[in-house]
């Protein structure tokens, strides 16, 4: 069986670096990126991953802005997930329109919450 592969879009070091111990243990292809433009030309040189974990709030592109240039309708294959820490409901709104198909606040996802999520998206997908 193919490894999912699964991008971690998030500018905090240490979550980044936690989602991405997490997510590695249980057998994901993981690759990282701490802003949007980075993401973006990550995917321009390894392709879609399967699925992307992406903060809303991050320098240089936030998550809006990289749901802007990629829009998830050129990607059908690939999920997205959005995490934050703020309750920005107009921005939330907006990532939806965009392709988003998850919202998750971090403070409320443990380790075994946010795989338990991942799984689940990525089944939803079949």
């Amino acid at each position: 069986m193919k490894k999912s592969k699964v991008l971690v879009v998030e500018d905090e070091k240490d979550l980044n670096d936690a989602y991405f111990t997490i997510l590695s243990s249980v057998g994901y292809d993981v690759t990282t990126a701490f802003n949007g433009q980075e993401a973006l030309d990550q995917i321009e040189k390894a392709g879609d991953p399967d699925l992307i974990l992406l903060d809303l709030r991050m320098p240089i592109m936030d998550g809006i802005g990289f749901l802007e240039k990629y829009q998830s309708v050129k990607h059908p294959k690939t999920s997205i997930i959005l995490f934050s820490n703020y309750e920005a409901h107009k921005e939330v709104d907006t990532a939806f329109k965009l392709g988003v198909e998850r919202y998750i606040l971090k403070s409320l996802a443990s380790p075994k919450e946010l795989l338990r999520i991942v799984e689940s998206t990525l089944a939803d997908r079949g």
